[in-house]
């Protein structure tokens, strides 16, 4: 029998955190599944939720981010358990935190069929998301990638009650899984590499693999293996084809909201893909952000086309998803640190705006653009929530994508030169003009003569638009905290890029 002091190493020697947010809401799991659809059940699993959002707060108080190295580790050689956090893992943890919670509310104001079995599911894909994370285990990431697949995948099923749903979540299937396969394949030759180079001894371990890093074509292959597998669940154009049909016919908020409120994606290139394959990235680099600045202008131009509300929210995803490669790509301390504030500020807003969707199909039966009109008389403070949303997403001042971008297009100039610069902020503009011109067409145009008839505002509904709202506006009046917690975290990816 192991004590905690022989099997755990951190800097918190009376209790291993990051343990406990892996195993938190794997214990509220069963829980609520125990109590099956009572009415405790929901009231447990937000108490889940909460003591999660808790403990997410305490790990970001015990982490010092003006130190380089990474924090709070726990480690078990038998299982090859190697856990440990910096500001990066931070920001996102906090993030997967707030958003299932808000979920949480978001299932109780839909009056949802088996809400006990739905809060059930969210905690045990929460659970992956934060083992993501906190392991720095490349294979073990790829694990509790497939749990929370797993648990999107039983969401998309279980609700799933037409023809054209069964089909989106075929090709949710279908990209994801091929995605991972990809991913997994590319442990494997990350693995074949070290033992290759230490006399047969097989490992997953970060650090393991950056003291022996691949050589030759082990990198080249491990980079377009693990690159290509996160780059179809970011989604990155043009590796997005799952993501439209799953925001059409989907479970409308909380599926999205698993997927891309919290950009794993986007961390596991930053954990893994940047220090595990630096020649490769530095080498394919331009053709990245090639491709990246063609799916800013080329999905806007599919959003502008669009005649579903919630399509047209898909490809919003994929076009600002674009600028958050060009940031992680720039290879720049400023672009990387800019990527991980808009990351945040993306995951509360487009996670707002699919929570109204959600509302606004409640009540109408349909998000079809010339099926909806004249909701803001109705429903004024989430037609206001959703204007919000969507101008965070644009980077207006006042929210954290402003900051955030300011970064990433400064990284842009240092790394790329004015033109690509430009062409990445122009399409940021259109970003802003789609989704403008799907706010006057859902809330502002005047009522057809056969309109819906629309409930007011719920009180649930202020309460989950209200705390993501607040959260978003916080951060951007005080963003120096949030800069000052990614600072030391971004100048270490970077510095293996110095030039």
């Amino acid at each position: 029998m192991f004590s905690l002091s022989e099997i755990f190493w951190n800097e918190q020697t009376t209790l291993p955190l990051l343990l406990v947010l892996q195993l938190l809401p794997l214990f509220g799991a069963a829980c609520v599944f125990a109590l099956g659809e009572r009415p405790v059940a929901v009231a447990v699993g937000k108490v889940f939720a909460v003591l999660e959002l808790l403990f997410c707060l305490v790990a970001t108080a015990r982490v010092d981010p003006t130190l380089p190295a990474m924090q709070l580790a726990e480690h078990f050689s038998p299982l090859a358990y190697h856990v440990a956090v910096d500001g990066l893992s931070l920001v996102f943890i906090l993030l997967t935190a707030l958003l299932t919670l808000l979920m949480t509310f978001y299932g109780m104001s839909r009056g949802m069929i088996s809400p006990g079995r739905l809060f059930a599911v969210l905690l045990i894909a929460e659970a992956g998301l934060i083992g993501m994370l906190v392991t720095v285990n490349i294979a073990w990431f790829a694990l509790w990638s497939a749990v929370e697949l797993w648990a999107v995948v039983y969401l998309l099923r279980r609700w799933a009650s037409s023809r054209a749903e069964i089909q989106a979540l075929a090709r949710f299937i279908q990209y994801q899984s091929f995605g991972w396969l990809l991913f997994a394949v590319g442990c494997l030759v990350l693995g074949w590499s070290h033992a290759e180079a230490t006399g047969g001894v097989w490992s997953f371990d970060l650090f393991d693999l950056m003291a022996t890093p691949p050589l030759g074509k082990f990198q080249t292959a491990a980079f377009y293996l693990l690159f290509y597998g996160l780059a179809v669940r970011t989604p990155l154009f043009p590796l997005h084809g799952w993501l439209p049909n799953m925001a059409q016919h989907g479970l409308i908020a909380v599926a999205p909201a698993l997927m891309i409120g919290v950009k794993v994606g986007i961390y596991g290139m930053l954990r893994f893909v940047l220090p595990l394959t630096p020649d490769a990235v530095a080498y394919w680099q331009p053709y990245v952000v090639g491709f990246a600045m063609a799916g800013v202008f080329f999905t806007a131009a599919l959003a502008f086309q669009q005649t579903n509300l919630r399509r047209l929210l898909a490809f919003a995803v994929v076009s600002h998803t674009s600028l958050l490669v060009i940031g992680v790509f720039s290879l720049h301390p400023s672009g990387i640190q800019g990527a991980v504030l808009l990351a945040a500020n993306f995951g509360l807003a487009a996670t707002g705006m699919w929570f109204i969707v959600g509302f606004v199909f409640r009540r109408t039966g349909t998000t079809e653009l010339h099926e909806l009109s004249g909701l803001f008389e109705r429903i004024p403070f989430l037609a206001i929530a959703f204007l919000s949303f969507g101008l965070a997403i644009v980077g207006m001042p006042g929210t954290p994508g402003f900051d955030a971008a300011h970064l990433v297009l400064e990284a842009a100039i240092a790394r790329f030169g004015a033109l690509p610069t430009v062409a990445a902020a122009l399409g940021n503009v259109a970003a802003a003009g789609f989704l403008l011109w799907a706010f006057q067409r859902a809330f502002l145009s005047p009522p057809g003569p056969g309109g819906h008839d629309v409930d007011r505002t719920l009180p649930m509904e202020y309460v989950v638009c209200g705390i993501a709202l607040g959260a978003m506006l916080a951060i951007g009046f005080f963003t120096e905290p949030w800069l000052h917690l990614t600072e030391t975290a971004s100048q270490t990816v970077a510095a293996r890029f110095a030039r």
